[in-house]
């Protein structure tokens, strides 16, 4: 029996897209973790690996300035998924006093820059933090739970660690990320190949966030987007880089190969497409910043329905009333 090369590439992809719609206690599993792991720990030995930091770092500084807006000392905080500590440089020790950090990279934690305070280091898989309920006053994770499977179970995990009137403040990217290479790659493979395969990852839409941070246990929410553009030469930059980040795609319905003529065709539709006049292309990173707190008595509570003492329908009638009280004053 012969069996095309074609035909076995199918059935792996059948395998894979098998293996991934699979459920583990009823979580969905779309990425290898495995995978992820080798490729951070790879990014992270380079020994040029810093001139990968700079969306890391980024954003790592943005997050660290909603730290500063909430205004508190946290005695013991924990930051998820820390990579090589992108968010601990920006902060002191005024704002927090000591600081776990945890990678499912060891490389990542041996390579981490350095922060003002007393950091001690974990190396835990982000689905499975290794930690005692109510143990800190404030969670970090940036840059890291879009390869989560379980990210309804990772969120109330993180609720879990929380101290009541604990906060968590987190950013991932969003679904828009990429949108420049995702489309040129899906063009090229149709053009070239008759059909697409999955190259990005999939990511979680804003609209979910804060569904899925309440359905965790979180109240009092705060989720913004934001936009960071990055400039590159072309596209095959654009992929260099990301590897060197540590941000290829791990799903396990991923296609491993991609021809020669798919990509000179995929770069020269980037160009066209998304080409600035210099002969730049971006690349766009849609960032999902969260803020979710612990419950606790202290906090503020919506008012009771029905325990208005004014109706809407006479705030309508305020106009009025200044106008009438301004005419009065006038006439005495």
């Amino acid at each position: 029996m012969s069996v095309s090369v074609k035909s076995l590439r199918s059935l792996r992809c059948l395998w894979r897209g098998w293996r991934g719609l699979s459920s583990q206690r009823g979580a969905m599993n779309v990425f290898d973790r495995s995978m992820k792991r080798s490729q951070k720990q790879w990014a992270s030995s380079l020994l040029d690996s810093d001139k990968y930091d700079y969306l890391r770092d980024e954003v790592g500084s943005r997050l660290a300035d909603r730290v500063y807006d909430v205004s508190r000392t946290f005695p013991l905080a924990l930051d998820v998924g820390c990579g090589k500590s992108h968010i601990a440089e920006h902060l002191n020790k005024d704002i927090v006093e000591r600081l776990f950090l945890t990678d499912i990279s060891d490389s990542s934690l041996r390579n981490r820059k350095k922060c003002e305070m007393p950091t001690h280091c974990v190396v835990a898989d982000e689905e499975f933090l290794p930690f005692k309920e109510n143990t800190f006053d404030l969670v970090l994770s940036s840059l890291s739970l879009h390869w989560i499977n379980d990210l309804p179970g990772a969120f109330r995990q993180i609720h879990q660690v929380l101290k009541p009137d604990g906060v968590f403040i987190g950013a991932m990217v969003g679904g828009e990320t990429l949108y420049e290479l995702r489309c040129s790659l899906q063009l090229a493979e149709l053009e070239r190949e008759g059909g697409f395969a999955p190259h990005i990852s999939p990511y979680t839409a804003v609209t979910d966030l804060g569904n899925l941070l309440g359905q965790a246990g979180f109240n009092m929410l705060t989720v913004d987007i934001d936009e960071v553009q990055v400039h590159y030469p072309g596209m095959l930059e654009v992929m260099s880089d990301l590897k060197g980040m540590g941000e290829s795609n791990c799903a396990w319905n991923r296609k491993s190969l991609l021809h020669r003529d798919t990509i000179l065709a995929a770069a020269a539709i980037y160009k066209e497409m998304y080409g600035n006049e210099d002969g730049s292309v971006p690349a766009t990173f849609q960032i999902l910043y969260m803020i979710g707190w612990k419950p606790h008595e202290s906090q503020a509570k919506p008012a009771k329905r029905g325990s208005a003492n004014v109706s809407f329908a006479d705030l309508s009638k305020i106009g009025k009333l200044q106008t009438h009280h301004q005419k009065t004053s006038e006439k005495s």
